[in-house]
């Protein structure tokens, strides 16, 4: 090629990107995204419209699945929330930090948490150019030592607890507790239902944004966690006794919930489109672990704090309209963990070195560019002493003391054990989990764990099986 014409293909570049006759590969470098990460608590894997729920309308959500790409083998870390926030904003199984073994964290600690100085998404992030801010649930350890602010976010408003009630933000019951909602590290005040005030102020976020200043928004909704509380239940909040909720909730309650949690949402993305930001906007969402009490998971059985499939499988939403094509469905098998290296990519970055994701990057995929691939994912669980791994379409599961071979694309609601059929399967998925335990930090006897018994739950009531017959 002569210069003369190399000269004049350089000056008919833009204009050729502009017109989409070049590749993306040789048209101008792109725009760093901005990233949208909302992170539902405790919903089930059937919860929305587009996974199956019938009795609950969540069009938005529905919407954006349409726009976008939705996961239908997507996974949680953990079955209990503060674990998989570890995993989420290190890229790494929890089991390397001893906060990460909590299941989850609980009370006022401020010994157990994040380390300021571990390397998370959204310091990382910085690190490209990114502005970074958290609104709604931290759940990784208290202050002094421990925060959003101290682990890579410039701004924050929310609760730094597992759990508040919806009207009076308090992590409990009686005029003796305190608020746990935050400015920034500021005890604040404000009226209103939880769910509404994180959407209200994500929106206040997404207006000051201007295009040219990439942003990483993460909102983390506490909805539909415990207390069984809609929009209009106010009533109830005054009237309930423990923040666990034991003795409340019905479908129809839950039906409120997630439907407001769903309209929050719904206003964040009208946002979005109204600044003209929707284009270049990773909107990712997903849960941080199964369904709970009045979950739909069907097919899959469990709940959150059970390594069944219903306590860890979730449901997983992308959409990039700039990158990825809209109206697809993935069969790609991923985790929480992978959303760092995944986002880091489209950011221009990377995982820190010293600290190398055990997730993977997935951008090839939601981008068209590889097929999907077979993964090997680990957990484990104290309550009930469980142990899971899921390679390829096999899965092996301990709990209770029980030990099962599943294929789980066959067989989603895990009812067929085929250890016997296919011991030497068994023995290697076994095997494989004894070795990647050795390489995770111990669970102690101080280690905290929530399970659901029969005390809670009828239908989590136990039996023994004795000389093959049921012993009651």
């Amino acid at each position: 090629m002569t210069d003369t014409r190399r000269r004049n293909l350089l000056k008919t570049l833009p204009a050729l990107a502009l017109a989409g006759a070049l590749p993306r590969a040789l048209a101008a470098k792109p725009q760093q995204p901005n990233i949208l990460f909302i992170l539902a608590d405790d919903l089930g894997h059937a919860d929305l419209g587009v996974y199956g729920q019938t009795e609950i309308r969540t069009p938005h959500l529905d919407r954006l699945a349409a726009q976008g790409l939705r996961f239908t083998q997507a996974y949680a870390n953990s079955a209990v929330c503060s674990a998989t926030r570890f995993a989420l904003i290190t890229g790494r199984y929890q089991y390397r930090l001893r906060g990460g073994l909590e299941e989850p964290i609980a009370g006022a600690s401020d010994t157990i948490g994040l380390p300021p100085s571990h390397p998370t998404l959204p310091s990382l992030l910085k690190k490209q150019g990114y502005g970074t801010a958290l609104i709604g649930k931290w759940h990784l350890g208290y202050l002094p030592t421990f925060g959003p602010l101290k682990s890579g976010y410039d701004s924050f408003f929310g609760n730094y607890g597992g759990a508040i009630d919806y009207f009076t933000h308090k992590p409990g019951v009686g005029p003796q507790v305190k608020e746990d909602l935050y400015e920034g590290e500021v005890p604040v005040q404000q009226i209103g239902y939880y769910t509404d005030l994180l959407g209200a102020r994500a929106v206040e976020y997404v207006r000051a944004q201007q295009a040219g200043k990439p942003f990483l928004l993460s909102l983390h909704y506490t909805a539909p966690h415990w207390p069984w509380e809609g929009p209009g239940d106010e009533a109830v909040s005054r009237e309930i006794s423990n923040i666990f909720h034991y003795d409340g909730g019905d479908l129809a309650t839950y039906g409120r919930m997630v439907e407001a949690l769903d309209a929050s949402i719904g206003r964040v993305l009208h946002a979005l489109e109204q600044q003209g930001l929707a284009e270049n906007t990773i909107v990712i969402f997903t849960s941080d672990n199964g369904g709970e009490r009045f979950s739909k998971t069907w097919p899959l059985t469990g709940q959150k704090t059970e390594l069944l499939e219903g306590g860890i499988r979730v449901p997983a939403i992308v959409r990039w309209p700039a990158q990825i094509k809209a109206g697809q469905v993935s069969e790609q098998v991923a985790i929480s963990m992978d959303w760092l290296p995944t986002l880091l990519a489209a950011a221009g970055g990377a995982p820190d070195p010293a600290y190398p994701s055990d997730g993977e990057n997935l951008l090839p995929q939601l981008l068209g560019q590889a097929a999907v691939r077979p993964r090997t994912l680990l957990w484990r669980y104290k309550a009930n002493a469980q142990r899971a791994i899921r390679s390829g379409d096999w899965k092996y599961l301990r709990i209770g003391g029980n030990e099962f071979l599943f294929d789980v694309v066959k067989d989603q609601r895990e009812r067929a054990n085929l250890v016997q059929r296919h011991p030497t399967i068994f023995k290697q998925l076994k095997a494989q989990w004894e070795q990647w335990n050795t390489q995770m930090l111990p669970i102690t006897a101080d280690v905290r764990t929530h399970g659901v018994s029969g005390q809670i739950q009828a239908d989590r009531y136990g039996i023994k099986a004795v000389g093959g017959k049921i012993d009651d």
